[in-house]
């Protein structure tokens, strides 16, 4: 359905399967607040300018690199330091400007970093410290992680309790999953998130 460009909207009143969460990407609603909430989302969704604005931007688990989503579903991967700014303390907050084109992290030494989207996108990165991430090679990556540590696909799925058809779109680059997913995939597998995310 998404390969065709199509979205998921779900309407529940107990639990789900786990493949219904991950299809719906978070656009499922339970009461009243959450349909406003998941209308706010499509509205971003089908902006054309969405890529030029962060949907969210996090630290990355298991490191102190920074994650960052753009509106449009591409992911970009931000080696620190950031800027000059960058001291290389914890990153203790992180707040979005209102129209989403820039975010403020907050150090622990009390220093800002500010990036603004423009410079991180996949399209005008032209620093190494950005690296693009796509689901084809995000697929790929984890593959060769799996293979590397002589798991199954079978035998991941058992670690990770996400059904092995899932595991099987997603390295064949059909699918590519959450943050929470790939954190829960890289740790089954013993690495680090953010080597699934960047070539070696």
């Amino acid at each position: 359905m998404r390969a065709a460009g199509g979205v998921a909207v779900v309407h529940a009143d107990g639990e789900l399967e786990p493949i219904v969460t991950e299809v719906a990407l978070g656009l499922i609603t339970r009461a009243e607040p959450d349909v406003e909430r998941v209308v706010r989302t499509l509205g971003r969704r089908l902006d054309l300018d969405r890529g030029k604005r962060f949907e969210f931007v996090t630290v990355a688990p298991d490191d102190e690199d920074v994650l960052a989503i753009l509106g449009d579903g591409q992911a970009v991967l931000l080696k620190r330091p950031l800027a000059t700014q960058d001291d290389g303390t914890e990153v203790v907050g992180i707040v979005l400007s209102d129209d989403a084109a820039s975010a403020t992290l907050e150090l622990a030494s009390g220093a800002t970093v500010e990036l603004d989207v423009a410079t991180v996108a996949p399209a005008s990165t032209g620093t190494s410290s950005a690296i693009p991430i796509d689901g084809a090679r995000l697929g790929a990556r984890l593959r060769e992680l799996r293979l590397s540590a002589g798991l199954t696909q079978a035998e991941l799925a058992r670690r990770t309790g996400i059904h092995r058809p899932n595991i099987a779109r997603v390295e064949a680059g059909r699918h590519t999953p959450s943050l929470e997913t790939l954190a829960r995939l890289a740790t089954a597998i013993g690495v680090p998130t953010t080597r699934v995310l960047a070539a070696d």
